[in-house]
């Protein structure tokens, strides 16, 4: 499904459109108004498909397509199932023995990081960051030190507080870009270092929204972080839900230590405050 412009679709997607037995669409009318703008006739039936239906109608779909039925999912923007409904259904039809294929087209991920200028060899993809402002800011504390560029979505009510979340996580000279609107009338890309991307959406943006984030530079010996500091680090990730195994673990990968020693460092906090 194109991210915002008809021009994007494929003659495969045209003819998927055209043929199915059944077309699962996050939105029906965009659905119907996509079909509309390719000059496509939709011949099968169109049924909702999105968060609040997803696990309800999977079932239903499964067994549609074990009967024979061409199933097609489509979403509002961008790769279903990535941030979008459809896992569900693909490991349904998996699970069923039911062929399942893809028809590529725009990922505002791939897009996004592509656009920004940031390196791309290696890249993470971790999705919408939590709403609530404690969760997402040990979030982002948690990926401080991850060295590769980072993707997120954001909503355009929250671009401001995030932003600003992210400067105090990762310094405020940290590179990155924000996109929004990809593909669309209306695209537009922001390149800078947090601290300005920050000032520039403290009031808010409208539209769809992808935020690229720079990976931190590989730690120098003489910057390692003491033990209070490694201990910090490992509660701030515990704070957003990380396992406290799981925490040591990935900071230690971070910085460039044994595990053996930020073990110590958790230990003797929890020594400190008794």
């Amino acid at each position: 499904m194109p991210l915002g412009n008809p021009g994007d679709a494929t003659d495969r997607l045209k003819d998927a459109l055209a043929t199915a037995d059944v077309i699962a669409a996050e939105d029906t009318r965009r659905a119907r108004r996509l079909a509309s703008d390719l000059g496509v006739t939709v011949g099968g039936q169109i049924v909702r498909y999105d968060d609040v239906t997803e696990q309800r109608q999977t079932d239903g779909l499964r067994d549609r397509a074990v009967a024979g039925a061409t199933v097609l999912l489509v979403t509002d923007g961008g790769m279903p199932s990535v941030s979008d409904p459809g896992y569900r259904l693909v490991a349904a039809a998996i699970a069923a023995d039911i062929p399942v294929s893809v028809l590529p087209g725009p990922s505002a991920v791939t897009t996004a990081i592509t656009l920004s200028g940031l390196p791309s060899a290696r890249f993470c993809f971790e999705g919408f960051p939590p709403r609530e402002p404690g969760k997402r800011r040990s979030t982002y504390a948690a990926l401080a030190s991850e060295p590769r560029t980072m993707v997120f979505f954001e909503s355009p009510k929250r671009i401001g507080s995030s932003l600003a979340d992210a400067v105090a996580a990762f310094g405020a000279d940290r590179d990155a870009a924000v996109c929004r609107e990809l593909t669309k009338t209306h695209e537009e890309v922001r390149r800078g270092t947090l601290g300005e991307l920050a000032d520039w959406a403290k009031d808010g943006l409208l539209g769809e929204i992808t935020v690229v984030i720079a990976g931190a530079p590989p730690p120098r010996a003489e910057d390692a972080p003491d033990a209070a500091e490694l201990a910090r680090r490992v509660a701030l990730a515990e704070a957003g839900g990380v396992p406290r195994k799981e925490a040591m673990r990935a900071v230690a990968t971070a910085v460039g230590v044994s595990r053996s020693v930020v073990y110590d460092a958790v230990q003797a906090a929890k020594r400190s405050e008794s």
